[in-house]
């Protein structure tokens, strides 16, 4: 059995994968583990094998119709029962039992992925301790859940319990550099202790930094946009010549952003001006500014004559 898309777990990879050659897959799973932890990456992995077109120890192939179809979440024979933000009603749970007792479309299986089985409440976790022991033998029950025990006894013993573990540091780094293109070892490193060892958290820890870290480049241009406008409309010669200066420094992609957020600042300006005829004088500069920067003109030669142009009929 393959778990390209699971890393770290050896125990639980193994265990699954000499179950799959002595006695072929449950009908019941319980896969527990916090959010970030790959629940439902091994739900996929599990459904894939369970339908795989290549039922040998390469299975799931992930490239036959069948695995492409689970991936993409479209295989008719795989419903997730889910009440959004809060666990499955029990209503939902008794629609599963009667779909259950429709044969597959395609497959050998139905299989229905549990969200929030630990959420469950006791009528919703009797109706599915019922599903385990009544249903059709084709029918398959993935219970995911961040804690077991939440759920009864009673259903727990029914499943085969599945529970994923943190992955090892060296194995967390090198995943985290390959899927996080630009990050390095040590910001890897620093995501991954902060969860624990849990890879999907720490891939929402890189997220959220690099979005913080884009908020704080776009502040910056957008604090030396709102300078240089303010010179553009307001300013003298010489401070304006000083700022557009700063412009030398900045990235080449990092200018037509800057000059994008001058103009909608010289705009907001322009209403209470007493020379408006400055301001709209500025507002088309920057605009040929850009359109310069668009063929490929060195932004020093540009900055200098956005200063020139300002004052030429000073």
């Amino acid at each position: 059995m393959q778990f390209t898309t699971l890393v770290g777990n050896e125990a639980l990879k193994n265990q699954l994968s000499q179950q799959q050659k002595r006695r072929g897959l449950s009908h019941g799973y319980l896969i527990s583990g916090p959010q970030g932890s790959g629940k439902h990456t091994l739900a996929t992995i599990l459904v894939q094998a369970m339908l795989c077109k290549d039922q040998s120890e390469h299975t799931p192939c992930g490239v036959c119709s069948v695995c492409r179809k689970v991936l993409a979440g479209i295989h008719p024979d795989v419903t997730v029962v889910s009440g959004g933000d809060k666990a499955a009603s029990v209503e939902q749970i008794r629609q599963v039992r009667a779909d259950a007792y429709i044969r597959p479309n395609e497959g050998l299986r139905k299989i229905y992925l549990i969200e929030k089985a630990d959420q469950l409440n006791q009528f919703a976790q009797n109706a599915m301790l019922k599903l385990l022991e009544e249903g059709p033998p084709y029918a398959t029950f993935l219970l995911l859940a961040e804690s077991a025990g939440g759920l009864l006894q009673t259903v727990r013993s029914r499943c085969e319990e599945l529970m994923l573990t943190p992955v090892s540091r060296q194995q967390g780094i090198e995943w985290l550099c390959q899927k996080k293109a630009g990050i390095s070892m040590e910001q890897a490193s620093d995501a991954l202790e902060q969860s624990y060892g849990w890879l999907g958290k720490a891939m929402q820890i890189l997220e959220l930094q690099k979005q913080e870290t884009e908020w704080t480049v776009y502040e910056q241009w957008h604090g030396q946009a709102r300078q240089l406008a303010e010179l553009l409309c307001f300013g003298d010669e010489l401070a304006l010549f000083e700022e557009t200066m700063k412009l030398e420094k900045q990235p080449k992609e990092a200018l037509p952003q800057i000059l994008g957020l001058t103009l909608q600042e010289i705009g907001q300006r322009l209403p209470g001006m007493e020379q408006k005829k400055r301001g709209l004088h500025a507002a088309k500069l920057v605009q040929q500014m850009q359109q310069a920067l668009e063929q490929n003109v060195n932004p020093g030669q540009v900055a200098g004559w956005l200063c020139a142009g300002m004052f030429y009929t000073k």
